[in-house]
């Protein structure tokens, strides 16, 4: 699916399923981190972060997350600022080729920043990661009780992405505070598609 966007993909590493870390360790440190280091992310880690928000786990297409009724309505996106071997710039990920896709080229963090009301992890991590919906997708099954469906997958998606930080030995934190106008300008959503939450992630 084009959407209109530039279509350049870029591959990613592939991610590890074995892991570094007991999961009831990661859970026992996950913690918000808001004050991260000026140190660039690389590209396997940003890879990693990806899978474990929304990668393929199955030859059906079942995902890291589960989702009502496999009807996905995530999309998962990007605000690069440091990351090893990509240029800054917002990125949509693409589970079923581990790739991405260039939306917007240049550093987009200030401007998130801004429709984030000013919140200072989003500008300082070196990427961000943002979830948006497109509640249609699962409102052709479950009609008006889809947008519980979709808060609930977005819930478990974003704690993958904490869960996986920490593993990672990186800090995380979830933010829900931001104008959705601005947020959509900044990364050209289509009409039909809502954003739901920022992840900042860095050192």
């Amino acid at each position: 699916m084009n959407n209109g966007h530039d279509n350049h993909l870029i591959a990613l590493p592939t991610p590890d399923t074995r892991g570094t870390q007991p999961l009831e360790t990661t859970l026992s440190k996950r913690r918000s981190i808001r004050k991260y280091k000026d140190s660039a992310l690389t590209l396997p880690e940003v890879s990693q972060l990806l899978w474990a928000a929304q990668g393929i786990t199955s030859k059906r297409g079942f995902r890291t997350a589960p989702s009502a009724g496999a009807l996905y309505p995530l999309e998962l996106y990007i605000a690069v600022g440091q990351v090893q071997g990509l240029e800054a710039g917002i990125f949509r990920y693409l589970p079923h080729k581990h790739a991405l896709e260039s939306i917007e080229k240049g550093d987009q963090r200030a401007a998130l920043a801004r429709a984030a009301l000013g919140q200072q992890p989003v500008r300082q991590a070196p990427a961000v990661f943002i979830f948006a919906a497109e509640p249609g997708r699962t409102a052709v099954k479950y009609g008006r009780r889809s947008v519980r469906y979709v808060l609930q997958e977005v819930g478990h998606a974003a704690q993958n992405i904490c869960l996986q930080a920490v593993a990672l030995e990186l800090g995380s934190v979830v933010i829900g505070a931001f104008s959705d106008a601005d947020v959509a300008r900044i990364l050209k959503l289509k009409d039909d598609e809502m954003p739901l939450c920022l992840v900042p992630v860095g050192r």
